[in-house]
């Protein structure tokens, strides 16, 4: 890391990619994308028992977690994965190189520009999503709420990050998607079904500690033990006391996003 960084640099870099976002309306589809599922679960969530209409935060938000786990890593991966490596086949990359700029900063600028575009269509999609409701929530459950939205944000930096990391790696960009895809395919799909496969072959021998420790090596758990358990069963109650609360898994997810960042970092120097 170098020994002094250039903010007004690293903010260039990050307004650029989130111009170019804008610009292509990748902000606004995704905003687009999330509101139009907000306001459909919140209102039609109950259509199957014969209702429709908001019933509760609760159900909402266990709805949303479901999608959410989905949705919000498949896109961050595909924001990132050619965030380096695309350009480094257009040949911009040597050319920003050139400049009197370091890679850390061009590798910083580049996720927080991302980041703030996915920051910006989550929260704007999920806000403008139960806005028409929002007289229905109290003030508490509004704070909930936002809680939520900011959990799927995290989550969403996490496997940013992840993104960057395969962007560094990658020869090309068909590689790199190839390995975003399957990225998300593992930690969304497979991680779970593997985790309670060792889970029964145990039979229950697995010792809670490291049960728990394993759920924190996929942040899309992280996320869904933070909202309260949605869309884990009974898993969460096997923990250890103190794991789902405080600032463990708060901590667990900050891991996420520096972690593969600098690694990522370590790659591209």
């Amino acid at each position: 890391m170098p020994r002094r960084i250039e903010w007004r640099l690293v903010r260039v870099l990050a307004a650029k990619e989130w111009r170019d976002r804008l610009r292509n309306r990748w902000v606004l589809a995704v905003a687009a994308l999330f509101a139009l599922f907000a306001l459909a679960i919140a209102y039609f969530g109950a259509a199957q028992q014969g209702a429709v209409g908001f019933r509760s935060l609760d159900a909402t938000l266990a709805s949303l977690a479901s999608l959410v786990v989905y949705l919000v890593p498949l896109i961050a991966l595909l924001l990132g994965y050619d965030a380096v490596v695309g350009e480094r086949e257009r040949g911009a990359l040597d050319l920003l190189l050139s400049m009197p700029v370091s890679r850390f900063e061009v590798l910083l600028g580049k996720y927080l520009g991302l980041g703030a575009a996915l920051t910006g269509a989550t929260a704007l999609g999920f806000g403008a999503g139960l806005l028409p409701l929002a007289s229905q929530l109290t003030v508490s459950e509004g704070w909930r709420y936002a809680a939520f939205v900011a959990s799927a944000i995290a989550m969403g930096w996490a496997f940013l990050s992840i993104a960057l990391l395969v962007s560094v790696l990658a020869s090309d960009r068909v590689r790199a998607s190839g390995v975003a895809l399957a990225l998300w395919f593992f930690f969304v799909l497979v991680y779970d079904l593997l985790l309670m496969g060792a889970l029964v072959l145990s039979q229950g021998s697995m010792a809670n500690s490291a049960f728990a420790a394993l759920l924190m090596l996929n942040p899309a758990d992280v996320f869904r033990l933070y909202t309260a358990g949605a869309g884990m069963g009974g898993l969460s109650a096997v923990l250890p006391p103190g794991w789902t609360t405080g600032a463990a898994l708060p901590a667990v997810m900050l891991a996420w996003m520096a972690l593969p960042f600098l690694f990522a970092y370590r790659r591209f120097k």
